[in-house]
């Protein structure tokens, strides 16, 4: 009693020490709800005041998330805009530098904790020590083996929770022999697990290949070729068999109760076969039984796979809602979800059906996800120049979406931030970007990004639109702001950022963007190449700029050289030749600019007028006639119109002998010649023509 005397001391003189704000005493004569203490002399006390005690107020008591202190950590650190994505952080080596690297860099990080599962769960007595704390589940091996061997319902019960599908199925044969009766609740585990899987033994990597394979599904769909639909349907997964195992089971149950039912549907419709699943169901109703919603969801989407008109489904797709509620079965977020997903496939017809079960929605309650307006903006802009009606859906959307935190409801959910970027591409609105961008920052929205592939769409479109509609410096902003940190750019990407810096005049950064696109990957691009020595050629420049410029068409220059077997243009472009000589010699390197010129007989490339006279310039300016002459022989050997007048160049601008104004003549002629030989050949081929 005396420790517990003065623990109540301790905390009572312990509370008093502490500032008090914000309390007030109780009302002289008033009942008080929590407890007082007698006042201190260090307390100030107004005069006339009577403060007898002081009311402390016990706050209820806050429950963290188990995840609070990391989740505040984590707010405090912003993301690092020089280095690569978390997902790729890894040994310096190995961190990816492009898209093609980054998807390679996953597949391998995803296939090596595959392997990391099928060891442990191939030898889980090695893998028995658990040195997580708390206790992560998903990182101890697996128990896949069955204990029970004795012939039993509950060594069914375990072969059904191990996902065994041939041992359940031997098992309930066996039972069914030994005249044991398997009860119901059993029974439709097993159909559970057949009609899940399709009545074949799930992979150890199912879910994996599932999701690969969904998105192979949805994209075939999206194209509406029905040769890329089969294709993807058949990699799908297992189509229902007549006569399969599931069926054979659920013939023989004795008993069959509206679960029964609702399973078989729902794994016809999941195994591509809608006219099962349709006659199941009359067989249901016959029976005077209830589906529910999940079912329905399923049936509305096996009314879509049917071989009918537009206007047939969606009558049929009416009938089953109106069933609905005749039995009583409330939609949910699914129902109206798997109608819209289906309604995508009615083109223009889909259009005013859509809309309805959008207002049907909110009459009843329910809010939209994301995956609800992914798939009325696919309905809506389904080319990529839609209607003048249809491009006003997209902002009804976003002014709705606006400010808006979404949680996960939908598979599809994170398809929707892709879908809204590319309407905003085609229509070239970079405010409405902005605003798609906005909310993909607002909380966690971020997460419905997508995988990488969504992501580096969403980014190339959100980047191609800067730089056509955004001021310069503000796009070299969100370029050091997304580049690398959030996406690795295609080529394209950075022809676009190139063809901004034109349009702006702000040629200089060219020299980085060409270090960045080596970094990125795109040394042997010839597109970008060539569109990088095209802008610094087409102008002179500055010494100093112009000097920056040769250094990177020097640099360009030895990619084209280059022995590397990932080469893919081997041959050097005509376009390219002709710049970098250019930019050799603006820049005053003139070695280098002439060894140019043996690459055009090299590589059998003709270079330009405006190239010639620019090196007869130089000539010029270095009094030196053989090099004048050479750019003659050089005219002369492609037969170039030009030779004429560079030959009288020289002669006027140049003191030369007796013997090489003779050679240049020869040169002449000889150009002449060819010139009429091939004149010749033109009008006789026109007159065999006629």
């Amino acid at each position: 009693m005396a420790a517990a005397a003065s623990v109540r001391c301790l905390r009572v003189r312990c509370r008093v020490s502490l500032p008090l704000t914000n309390r007030q005493a109780a009302p002289p004569g008033g009942a008080r709800s929590g407890r007082f203490y007698s006042g201190s002399a260090a307390l100030p006390k107004g005069e006339g005041a009577d403060v007898t005690g002081i009311e402390v107020v016990i706050p209820k008591r806050k429950t963290w998330d188990k995840v609070a202190v990391l989740q505040a950590l984590a707010s405090t650190v912003n993301r690092d805009t020089t280095a690569a994505p978390y997902a790729y952080q890894d040994d310096p080596y190995l961190i990816p530098t492009s898209s093609v690297e980054s998807r390679s860099f996953l597949l391998a990080k995803k296939s090596g904790e595959n392997a990391a599962k099928f060891i442990i769960n191939l030898h889980p007595k090695y893998f028995q020590k658990d040195i997580a704390e708390p206790h992560i589940p998903c990182l101890m091996p697996e128990g896949f083996e069955p204990q029970i061997e004795d012939i039993s319902e509950a060594a069914l019960k375990e072969r059904i929770k191990l996902r065994k599908v041939k041992a359940s199925v031997d098992m309930f044969d066996q039972l069914l022999q030994a005249g044991t009766t398997v009860s119901l609740e059993t029974t439709n585990s097993l159909l559970d697990l057949l009609c899940y899987y399709g009545d074949q033994e799930p992979p150890a990597d199912y879910h994996f290949q599932q999701s690969e394979k969904s998105e192979e599904l949805e994209e075939a769909s999206d194209e509406n070729t029905e040769k890329s639909k089969k294709k993807a349907g058949q990699q799908l997964g297992a189509t229902w068999r007549a006569k399969n195992n599931a069926e054979r089971i659920f013939a023989l149950m004795p008993e069959k109760n509206a679960h029964s039912y609702c399973t078989m549907i729902r794994g016809m419709v999941k195994h591509r076969a809608p006219v099962q699943a349709l006659n199941l169901y009359t067989e249901l109703l016959n029976n005077r039984l209830h589906a529910d919603v999940h079912t329905f969801n399923s049936l509305i989407e096996a009314t879509a796979m049917m071989n009918e008109k537009f206007e047939e489904k969606w009558n049929n797709m009416l009938e089953l809602l109106k069933q609905m509620a005749v039995q009583k079965v409330k939609p949910n977020l699914q129902t109206f979800n798997t109608i819209l997903k289906c309604l995508r496939r009615f083109y223009a017809f889909g259009k005013l059906p859509a809309l309805q079960t959008l207002r049907e929605m909110k009459a009843l309650g329910i809010e939209p996800s994301l995956a609800t307006y992914h798939y009325i903006i696919q309905l809506f802009y389904q080319h990529e120049s839609p209607s003048k009606g249809s491009s006003l859906v997209i902002y009804d959307i976003m002014n709705e979406l606006m400010g808006k935190k979404f949680s996960p409801q939908d598979p599809d959910d994170d398809m929707f931030f892709q879908s809204a970027m590319r309407v905003c591409s085609s229509l070239k609105d970079l405010e409405l970007a902005y605003q798609v961008h906005g909310l993909l920052n607002t909380g966690d929205n971020w997460k419905f990004i997508g995988p990488s592939q969504r992501r580096n769409f969403y980014y190339s479109k959100f980047f191609n639109l800067l730089c056509l509609m955004e001021q310069i410096d503000v796009t070299l902003k969100w370029y050091k702001d997304l580049i690398p940190s959030v996406f690795f750019p295609h080529s394209q990407a950075l022809i676009d950022l190139l063809r901004a810096l034109d349009v702006s005049n702000r040629l200089e950064v060219i020299p980085q963007i060409w270090k960045d696109s080596k970094e990125y990957g795109h040394t042997f691009r010839s597109d970008l190449k060539e569109e990088i020595l095209m802008l610094m050629a087409r102008d002179r420049h500055p010494p100093e700029l112009q000097e920056a410029f040769a250094d990177c068409a020097a640099d360009i220059k030895s990619t084209y050289e280059s022995p590397d077997a990932r080469q893919t243009a081997p041959d050097w472009p005509a376009s390219s030749l002709n710049c970098v000589a250019v930019l050799f010699l603006r820049a005053g390197r003139t070695q280098e600019a002439w060894k140019m010129l043996g690459l055009f007989r090299k590589h059998n490339k003709i270079p330009r007028n405006e190239l010639l006279n620019e090196f007869m310039d130089s000539a010029k300016a270095s009094s030196s006639p053989a090099q004048a002459i050479e750019i003659v022989k050089l005219a002369s050997a492609f037969s170039l119109p030009v030779c004429e007048g560079l030959a009288q160049r020289v002669v006027t601008d140049f003191a030369i002998s007796q013997e090489q104004k003779e050679a240049l003549g020869h040169l002449t002629a000889l150009a002449s010649d060819s010139d009429s030989d091939s004149s010749s050949d033109s009008d006789s081929d026109i007159s065999e023509g006629k």
